[in-house]
């Protein structure tokens, strides 16, 4: 196809978004290079992330600019190979299992602590807060926390156990308020060695270990943002792991990011570039997970308190940016707003949610009230 009937086609995808190209509106598009419309139609996603990176194009509101995009479905025109591959791989090879399950820590949580102790603000927390009775990030994440830790009804002495602990803010908190002990294991070297000077003092031991080698007593088992990295493949082996864990009186807990959808393709931007090897897991695909193991105490969405998370995080990203671009380049910063707007689009237009489910082994005598 010609440029010109590239650009034609363009225009008339995006005007079912009501975005318009070289518009004066916050959320229209401006181009800058003519071969942007090759490139997308080309790869997609893929290609559009990258012609951002490359300065290809620019929208004054990004978030607003996806949310249009996702609202109207636009994305679902722009089905690609790369698509296709990413469905696949995900599909059929298990990326998340041996050496692959270390890849996430290396690529992404390893970037540099700078960078996440600048964007994250008080609490280092790479979550959704929890902004019910919040008006501040570092108020929501530290409800968030709370919030956990009442859920599982956590009690002094009792020892826990926090699969993917990230920096170790939620342990320490646990064990500060709470008067508990615990193990918290990640892939990531850099979460770990943060997270052991975290916790210096208190009964914490940092492991960097893979969460299918663990098998020990717990009276509570919980997870928060880190079943994106487990896998389709892997969803059942997890909940295998923690039942073999948690002992029969416990509880557990699973903060994730989920879909009411079909099973997810993985985005190919977001896989080259963010978090490889990672899924959104499905409904179906954790009730079935879940089958015979665990009792459901409680399924709880706040999935649109991720999109007030996100932009918090990009407005601490960018005030840091300063001192950040002593070590990031102008790419990786184009690259880190479009992942930032892209996600903050995602919950905005409510294509995911955010889970924390409550599971008891053997459900609890005369249920449960869980906390809000």
């Amino acid at each position: 196809m010609s440029q010109d009937s590239l650009r034609q086609r363009a225009t008339e995808l995006l005007e079912l978004a009501g975005v318009h190209i070289d518009g004066d509106a916050p959320t229209d598009i401006r181009v800058h290079d003519e071969r942007i419309y090759a490139r997308v139609f080309a790869h997609g996603s893929l290609g559009l992330g990258e012609a951002y990176m490359d300065g290809w194009w620019d929208v004054r509101d990004l978030p607003g600019f996806f949310t249009r995009l996702l609202d109207s479905h636009v994305d679902e025109h722009l089905r690609t190979l790369d698509t296709v591959i990413a469905h696949l791989k995900a599909r059929f090879v298990n990326l998340q299992r041996g050496e692959h399950a270390f890849e996430i820590g290396k690529a992404h949580y390893d970037l540099g602590n700078d960078l996440f102790q600048a964007m994250l603000g008080k609490w280092l927390v790479y979550s959704c807060g929890y902004w019910a009775q919040a008006d501040n990030l570092d108020d929501a994440q530290e409800a968030k926390l709370d919030l956990v830790c009442r859920k599982l009804g956590l009690q002094p002495g009792q020892r826990v156990l926090d699969i993917g602990c990230g920096w170790g803010e939620a342990l320490k908190y646990a064990a500060e308020r709470y008067g508990v002990s615990g193990v918290g294991i990640t892939v990531s070297e850099q979460q770990a060695e943060f997270a052991r000077e975290l916790c210096k003092g208190l009964p914490i031991e940092i492991r960097l270990q893979d969460y299918h080698e663990i098998d020990e007593p717990f009276d509570a088992v919980y997870s928060i943002g880190m079943f994106e990295h487990v896998g389709g493949r892997n969803y059942r082996a997890y909940f295998e792991t923690v039942r073999r864990c948690l002992k029969a009186e416990g509880l557990s807990l699973l903060h994730c990011i989920g879909s009411n959808n079909t099973p997810a393709r993985p985005d190919p931007w977001i896989e080259k570039y963010i978090f490889p090897n990672s899924m959104i897991p499905a409904t179906s695909q954790v009730t079935a997970a879940l089958e015979g193991l665990f009792v459901v105490e409680d399924w709880h969405n706040f999935g649109a308190d991720y999109d007030r998370t996100i932009t918090a995080w990009r407005a601490n990203f960018d005030s840091a940016w300063p001192q950040l671009a002593q070590h990031y380049d102008e790419r990786f910063r184009r690259m880190w707003h479009y992942y930032l707007a892209a996600s903050a689009a995602v919950f905005r237009s409510r294509r995911d949610q955010l889970w924390q489910l409550v599971l008891s082994p053997n459900g609890v005598p005369g249920g449960l009230r869980v906390a809000r």
